[in-house]
Order: C-alpha cells, then sequence, then structure tokens
C-alpha cells in the first residue's frame, strides 16, 4: 500500500493487505487495523508528541477523544470510535453544550507552548498578549506569506486593520483548532469524539466560525452554545480567512473564491 503501511503492519503485527484506508479528504494518511477483535486507528504524523499533549489537553477539559493507544516516531495509534454520522438536532445540541464547555477552558495568554503544522502550512503558536496582532501576524498574514503577492497585500492590508476589527482581549479560551464535521463523531445523537486537533488558545469564535465555513449549525446549537458577544456574526469572516487560505496552500486555486469573498466583505 505504501511506506506508511508497511509500518503500521511491522508495529502492530497486522498484515499489510489487512488494513483499511480511512477515506476522506485529509493530509494525513489514516488506516484501520484490525486485530483480536480491537479496532485501532494509525495515524501518521510528524508531531506525534504535540498531538498527543493536545488530546490529553482536551481530555482534561472534559472533552471526548480518542484514547491514545502508543505513540512511535511518525505513527499515531488510537482506539477506534464507533459513530453514526449522523448530525440530528440532538447531536448538535449536543455540539453546542460540549463546545461551551470546551470554550470555558481559558489560559492567561494566545497561542500555544509549541508550533503545529497541518500538511505543509506551519502555525506560528508563539504565546502573546495582543490577540488582533495574533490573529494578523501568526495566522492570517504567516499563512498567506507563500502566495501569489495580490493574496499576499490584500492580507497585509487587512491585518493592519484588525485592531479595529477585533476584540483586543477576548477570553484565551480553549479551540480545537480545526473543527469541522468531519472532525467531530457523533453517535446516536451524541458527540462521542473529537479528532485531528490543532489546539491553541484564542478566540472561541475561531472555532464558530469554522464550523459554519463548510456548515450550517442549527438553532438547536446556537441555542445549546449560549449568548455570544455582540458583532460575532460580522467577524465570522475576519475568522473563515484562515481555514481558507490553508485550504488554498493544501488544495489550490478550488478555494480561491472562499478566500476572494471573505476578504472583500472587509473592502481588502
Amino acid at each position: 500500500m505504501s511506506v506508511f503501511a508497511g509500518r503500521v503492519a511491522a508495529l502492530t503485527g497486522v498484515a499489510e493487505d489487512r488494513l483499511e484506508r480511512l477515506g476522506g479528504e485529509s493530509v494525513s494518511e489514516v488506516l484501520i487495523v484490525r486485530r483480536d477483535g480491537h479496532v485501532s486507528v494509525a495515524k501518521k504524523s510528524p508531531f506525534v508528541a504535540t498531538e498527543t499533549a493536545m488530546l490529553r489537553a482536551l481530555t482534561q477539559a472534559g472533552a471526548p477523544v480518542p484514547a491514545v493507544e502508543a505513540e512511535y516516531e511518525n505513527v499515531l495509534l488510537l482506539a477506534h470510535v464507533e459513530n453514526d454520522g449522523v448530525f440530528s438536532a440532538r447531536a448538535w445540541t449536543d455540539l453546542g453544550h460540549r463546545l461551551r464547555a470546551l470554550h470555558g477552558h481559558v489560559s492567561s495568554a494566545y497561542g500555544w507552548p509549541v508550533d503545529y503544522a497541518i500538511g505543509t502550512v506551519a502555525f506560528d503558536n508563539r504565546e502573546t498578549s495582543d490577540w488582533p496582532r495574533f490573529w494578523g501576524e501568526q495566522r492570517l498574514v504567516a499563512t498567506a506569506a507563500v502566495l501569489d503577492r495580490p493574496w499576499r497585500e490584500r492580507v497585509d492590508r487587512l491585518a493592519r486593520r484588525l485592531p479595529d476589527l477585533l476584540p483586543a482581549s477576548p477570553p484565551a479560551a480553549l479551540l480545537h483548532g480545526d473543527l469541522w464535521t468531519g472532525n467531530i463523531l457523533v453517535r446516536d445523537g451524541a458527540v462521542v469524539g473529537f479528532i485531528d486537533p490543532a489546539c491553541y488558545h484564542g478566540d472561541a469564535e475561531v472555532d464558530l466560525a469554522m464550523l459554519e465555513l463548510f456548515s450550517s449549525p442549527p438553532e438547536a446549537f446556537r441555542e445549546a452554545y449560549g449568548p455570544l458577544e455582540p458583532g460575532w456574526r460580522e467577524r465570522l469572516p475576519l475568522y473563515q480567512l484562515f481555514p481558507a487560505l490553508v485550504h488554498i496552500r493544501l488544495w489550490g486555486a478550488g478555494y480561491h473564491a472562499m478566500a476572494d469573498r471573505l476578504l472583500s466583505a472587509f473592502g481588502a
């Protein structure tokens, strides 16, 4: 199958031709490993220790995550979480409650103790007390830095305006960091696992904006999550721009229209 599959086979003792690929758009190779009636997930990752620490942080905050079964160089072995993928009204309600609880765990600074990356996109997580600067420089400008000049210039112009567009010091909430429905496991109307975290501390609206970028959470979710700060909807494009830029970096021009729309929302 691949070099990674061969390594997983050697580590687990499961024949390579019995490993199953876990589908979906992903920057990581992921395999299902079945042995002695037990099912595990093997994920290729250059940041095994960091991802494990993030899963531990989510667990300590009361969020459900897959149990870490083993850590190897570039291979993270996780317990498989049974899920049905049905985002019913009950599941959305449970997600609202769980996300509010997660965001209730706050830090004294924005960022994370170590840097991280999704695929080829590196995240500068240096901790700071200046939220607009963190979002502008360490998320938007840094991600756009390798794009074509017109993108860089538009992002730079917008980043300079962020002190007037974002709250100066929102609570530094614990964020999942890559929150879309593909990274939320549900079963029987309940959230049973958050996967593929890219955690850091920041404005809770970041997770909500990412969720809104690729989904349309129903009113049941909003009611369960609770009230948001005034102006949150107007700020959504500012927070959605970051994942849009990441998607351009990872998957190309198919996301140009999305980024253009989000920049244009602020005249950039």
